[in-house]
């Protein structure tokens, strides 16, 4: 998609696309641009839409709604929507008349238009490829490197979309560890992947036996950017089940399609390094993803079994769909070992239950930091990768209580099962006292109008872009 910046409109633009805050219409520019003297009715709704036509070429003016001010997180959405479904010709250039308006907002619209010409149909004989959107901004002073950074988002966020939408078949651990290595060789940051028998030598025992019953090995992916020697250093730790059957307490069938989405959190993390190595943000991240294929064999750990985690404690299986939450145990107790972070944030499409709770509106946040809750959540409002804090209290520490292992990885309780999930990864953080968990379940592959089953959001890569950016200053 090539985008031209330009400070006034020229005149043999095609279609022209017209923004406007709700109640906030400039019909004097309205009129300049389609000669008409009176106009349909237009509040400015959130996508809210009508055409007109140019006064001196005929060419379509589409005058759409952003909303509310106060809700201009959501702005890159209509401007996703408007590429998604407008018919154009090939090689198409369309004018986005922004002089009224702000930087933040032609940000938003090169990320949606962007985002807009994601193609889910690339396994299909006949792939639907969507023609190329060329864009004019018309606006008086938008700087070049915000152009590079929309740019750089929506590149980060498509890739790790079709990360997560590629089939289990292909995208095996070792497929999401090269996926990690090739960020990292493109992007400038160090990888290193230990996997196999080598898990077990290196004490990464809980991820071993969750992958054991596969015949595509476990593997253990470390991210290592270094932006700036003397800032901040932010442990990011994502689940990275590259399919998840249930293990021998194997899930129903009706939706076990779906589980090749089993890690959106492991794509967030790469997703996220990638930008901030692109942006060249000044902080240091360790990326953590600990990686598995959950499958059904003779060698699978059974229900009852214990294993001896990374950071030498006991888990006793009593679900092996609960299977996350004891390969992140292995994530989590690594990197507090070995890198002593500033902050850990850990993403994780983790519990069924978060999705009851949230539905795909929100990502599931458990800390005991307020000060970390308050940055994530207006963090999430920014970006719109929003997150809703629930209770991480001591009252359900017992659910974890086994006899004969220091922690169990499921309650067998039939509530507050989000919750006991994030308990017991807490155990695991050596009492971190910046930590934060993210039950990404329900955000991360949900049901969206761009297309026709479930698919990928790219959820959190935004969320911990302005984070990160907060950290930085």
């Amino acid at each position: 998609m090539e985008i031209n910046i330009y400070k006034s409109i020229k005149k043999s633009s095609s279609t022209v696309i017209l923004p406007f805050y709700k109640n906030e219409t400039n019909l004097k520019l309205v009129k300049e641009l389609t000669g008409m003297k009176r106009l349909p009715p237009f509040v400015g709704d959130f996508q809210e839409t009508i055409t007109l036509f140019r006064k001196d070429n005929d060419a379509k003016v589409i005058i759409t709604g952003l909303g509310l001010k106060a809700d201009n997180q959501k702005i890159c959405e209509v401007f996703r929507r408007i590429a998604f479904f407008t018919k154009v010709d090939k090689d198409t250039t369309i004018t986005l008349l922004f002089n009224h308006l702000d930087d933040n907002v032609v940000m938003e619209s090169i990320i949606g238009f962007s985002l807009g010409s994601y193609d889910i149909t690339i396994n299909k004989k006949e792939s639907t490829v969507k023609p190329i959107l060329n864009l004019d901004i018309i606006h008086q002073s938008i700087d070049a490197s915000k152009i590079q950074e929309a740019r750089m988002t929506a590149t980060c966020m498509m890739d790790i979309m079709k990360l997560v939408d590629t089939p289990s078949n292909i995208k095996t651990p070792a497929y999401i560890a090269n996926h990690a290595a090739a960020g990292g060789k493109k992007y400038g940051y160090k990888t290193k992947i230990i996997h196999g028998e080598d898990l077990k030598k290196n004490g990464l025992n809980a991820l071993y036996a969750i992958g054991q019953g596969s015949v595509n090995p476990p593997a253990f992916i470390i991210m290592e950017y270094h932006g700036n020697k003397k800032g901040k250093t932010i442990g990011l730790v994502g689940k990275g089940i590259s399919f998840d059957t249930g293990g021998i307490s194997i899930k129903p069938s009706t939706n076990m399609h779906h589980m090749k989405s089993d890690m959106g959190g492991a794509a967030a993390v790469i997703g996220t390094i990638n930008l901030a190595a692109s942006l060249k943000m000044p902080i240091n991240i360790i990326g953590i993803i600990p990686s598995a294929e959950n499958a059904v064999d003779g060698n699978s750990i059974k229900p009852g079994d214990i294993v001896t985690a990374y950071s030498g404690h006991t888990i006793e299986i009593i679900d092996t769909d609960a299977e996350g939450r004891v390969v992140l145990a292995d994530g989590l107790s690594y990197l507090t070992k070995n890198y002593q972070p500033d902050a850990i944030i850990d993403l994780a499409t983790l519990t069924g239950s978060c999705v009851a709770t949230l539905g795909s509106a929100a990502a599931g946040l458990f800390t005991n930091n307020e000060e970390l809750a308050s940055q994530l959540t207006a963090a999430g409002f920014q970006s719109y990768d929003k997150v809703w804090r629930l209770p991480l209290w001591d009252d359900y520490k017992d659910h974890l209580h086994s006899d004969i292992a220091d922690i169990k990885n499921l309650s067998g309780k039939p509530v507050a099962g989000a919750i006991s999930a994030a308990k017991f990864l807490e155990f695991f953080t050596d009492n971190h006292a910046c930590w934060a968990h993210l039950d990404i379940a329900g955000v991360a592959f949900t049901d969206n109008e761009y297309s026709k089953m479930r698919s990928a959001t790219a959820y959190g890569v935004r969320l911990l872009k302005a984070w990160l950016h907060n950290q930085c200053h």
